[in-house]
């Protein structure tokens, strides 16, 4: 008769982990992190709150499970802000001052991060626009564009013209 094995120390279970990870940083550097891939969702964010947070026209997130995001370095780096009104929590890097995540009482298993803190694909597109009735009206909305002249890679919006009118002792 064969004795059983010796009991194992109890270990926390190892979350599991996708074959694929985007990994993201902050612009300095100093908070580096990464998710499994794909992300749960992406979208774009017209809201006053995160306009103004991101320095931006609307904020672009991703979002993932926290058992799915890991910190890689820089913990020391992150600062917090509290919306208790709200109940958001958004987190930036000390040093350089990046936008780093956005946390919803409401969703507490889950972490919104900006997209452009990636380095390589997500495993989602940003199909999804939240808050447009807070859009700011000088968002540019997909009006055609032209090539300004004498300045490469600059496009602008031209001006419509305004439509002509007959006055009425000309007909």
């Amino acid at each position: 008769m064969r004795k059983p094995p010796p009991p194992k120390p109890d270990a926390p279970p190892k979350a599991k982990r996708s074959n694929t990870q985007a990994r993201g940083a902050c612009a300095c550097g100093a908070v580096r992190f990464e998710i499994d891939v794909p992300a749960v969702w992406a979208w774009h964010d017209h809201s006053v709150a995160s306009r103004r947070a991101q320095g931006c026209a609307y904020a672009t997130y991703v979002g993932s499970w926290k058992s799915r995001f890991r910190l890689l370095e820089g913990e020391g780096a992150i600062g917090r802000w509290e919306d208790v009104e709200a109940a958001t929590t958004r987190s930036f890097c000390v040093r350089c001052g990046t936008p780093l995540f956005y946390e919803r009482a409401r969703s507490p298993k889950m972490i919104n991060i900006p997209r452009p803190l990636f380095e390589t694909r997500t495993g989602r597109e940003p199909r999804y626009h939240m808050h447009l009735d807070q859009a700011a009206d000088w968002t540019w909305r997909g009006e055609a564009l032209g090539p300004l002249k004498g300045y490469p890679g600059v496009m602008w919006q031209k001006p419509r013209r305004a439509k002509r009118t007959l006055e009425p002792d000309l007909i």
